[in-house]
């Protein structure tokens, strides 16, 4: 089964809400809160993401599959 680009934009801003919330959770560890925040430093935002699909909507050749979409519902 192929990840279609949206899905994929989806699954990306969801992993990110996921990190956020795994770094807020009082009942989690705190060595797995601190990783949740390790990781979120360097994590694009929702914005930064779909950003970066607009621009690869604009770049389509037709040589490639696009990677992201800017429209993920």
């Amino acid at each position: 089964m192929m990840t279609m680009p949206h899905e994929r934009t989806r699954s990306i801003i969801q992993a990110r809400d996921f990190l956020v919330d795994l770094s807020h959770d009082q009942a989690l560890p705190e060595s797995i809160r601190n990783e949740a925040r390790r990781l979120l430093r360097h994590y694009p935002t929702s914005n930064e993401i779909l950003l970066a699909a607009k621009v690869e909507d604009g770049m389509k050749s037709g040589l490639t599959e696009p990677f992201l979409s800017s429209k993920i519902e």
